[in-house]
């Protein structure tokens, strides 16, 4: 955790040894990402579910609408980016919003599920929210994607909810109360989703964004034709 904090933070020491050593490009690298955002950090004291942690925020939030992105979910798009895109159908409904994609049957489980009836294009609106279900108690295989846009009116259903799954506060059931309230779209936004939550998505996530860096990309393509040709051939 202080690993975020610290790389955000403005780095006197490193600047001034950058600049010594006239690493210019380094130098505007390291100045960027301390100039980026004016950022705040609220510590979640106890693993008891993202809609504890989402709650551990509601007193820097405030009355505004706000955005919850988690970390396990990178989304990549060459267009117009997904929150981009759940904050233009924000201003349009003024309703909160859950990003969603569709997944196959065996990745059900891992996913909070959505029950919902099509809106507009790739607009629906939620019926009823499921976590993390058995494959024949889904209601759909549309699935919670790590995006939201939410409305601070959630703060008191979370307040009220009870611990769910995994004995944790979910957000996802107080979102189930949020829609029998008022009006709850499900968004399946343009973009490719990468999990990095898990071990074997977060290496093959590393390995594409490589590939697509002009600093990266010969070399690893390099190695993965030496890698897939030595182990192939030992077979």
């Amino acid at each position: 955790k202080r690993a975020i904090e610290d790389h955000f933070d403005k780095m006197v020491e490193l600047e001034e040894e950058l600049r010594r050593k006239n690493k210019s490009d380094l130098l505007i690298s390291v100045q960027q990402s301390t100039d980026l955002l004016d950022i705040h950090y609220i510590r979640q004291k106890v693993p008891a579910g993202l809609g504890h942690a989402v709650y551990c925020a509601r007193k820097f939030i405030g009355n505004e609408p706000f955005a919850v992105l988690l970390g396990d979910d990178i989304v990549k798009n060459d267009g117009k980016p997904c929150l981009q895109q759940m904050m233009e159908l924000y201003d349009q409904y003024e309703s909160p919003i859950i990003g969603v994609q569709e997944v196959s049957n065996e990745e059900v489980e891992r996913y909070g599920i959505v029950d919902c009836d099509m809106r507009e294009e790739g607009v629906h609106d939620v019926k009823r929210l499921v976590e993390k279900p058995k494959i024949e108690d889904a209601p759909s295989n549309i699935a919670i994607m790590g995006r939201y846009i939410l409305t601070p009116d959630i703060f008191d259903i979370l307040a009220k909810t009870e611990p769910g799954s995994g004995a944790e506060i979910q957000l996802t059931d107080a979102l189930q109360t949020l829609s029998e309230q008022r009006r709850l779209l499900a968004y399946e936004f343009n973009g490719t989703r990468y999990d990095v939550g898990e071990k074997f998505g977060f290496i093959k996530t590393t390995i594409e964004f490589a590939l697509e860096r002009d600093d990266l990309k010969e070399d690893m393509e390099e190695y993965i034709k030496e890698l897939a040709a030595s182990r192939f051939a030992k077979k």
